[in-house]
């Protein structure tokens, strides 16, 4: 048996990647960066296959990562991680700092930013890991870099109890990852989050 919540105690931080697609560029939340090599300095960074991103990223082979802090609002985490920008440009209306390979990064909310290029990339099923190296990396402030953890317990929103008479007879559920509503007596099994694109399976019953 695997119970999904125990693999929600491993230790993930949460970064805005930004990419391109040549012309208008788009941002996603992602929860797995990590160093790989020291000298020349490398990282690698899994995204999920249903982001925008992975695809853009596939093509242009360059991107940022800005290490989102404690400070980070949920509407940072709505705006980019859960719509796509495939419908939308997620940093319309928005003014943002770029970096040496011009694309931006966000330092309001971040503590560094890390530009790197596409060296290597392994197609493991839902995600793709990309092998890159760095090419810029600035520090921006000494502010605590968020976990997945915090965000959980801190950031994200609790589900609130509608009134009685709302709820009577109807069945609510919850996504347990990002906190989106779906109302219903029954979630059907294929059913996938439109926020946060997991399925029914990481979803609770609350009424």
């Amino acid at each position: 048996m695997i119970e999904k919540e125990a693999m929600y105690k491993l230790t993930y931080g949460l970064f805005m990647l930004t990419t391109t697609n040549g012309q208008k560029q788009n941002g996603c939340i992602v929860n797995t960066v990590t160093m790989l090599t020291d000298n020349p300095k490398r990282i690698v960074v899994f995204v999920n296959k249903a982001n925008y991103s992975e695809e853009l990223l596939r093509k242009t082979g360059i991107f940022n990562v800005s290490v989102l802090t404690e400070k980070t609002p949920f509407d940072i985490f709505k705006q980019f991680g859960f719509q796509s920008g495939r419908d939308v440009d997620k940093f319309e209306g928005g003014r943002y700092a770029t970096s040496e390979n011009g694309l931006y990064y966000l330092p309001e909310y971040a503590n560094a930013v890390l530009s790197a290029r596409v060296v290597d990339c392994y197609d493991y099923d839902t995600h793709t890991l990309f092998v890159a190296e760095v090419t810029e990396a600035k520090t921006l402030n000494a502010d605590k870099s968020v976990t997945y953890e915090y965000y959980q317990n801190s950031i994200k929103p609790k589900p609130n109890a509608a009134p009685a008479a709302e709820t009577q007879g109807k069945g609510k559920w919850v996504c347990k990852i990002c906190g989106y509503v779906h109302e219903g007596e029954e979630l059907p099994a294929d059913f996938v989050c439109p926020w946060c694109k997991h399925p029914a399976e990481d979803f609770e019953k609350v009424s």
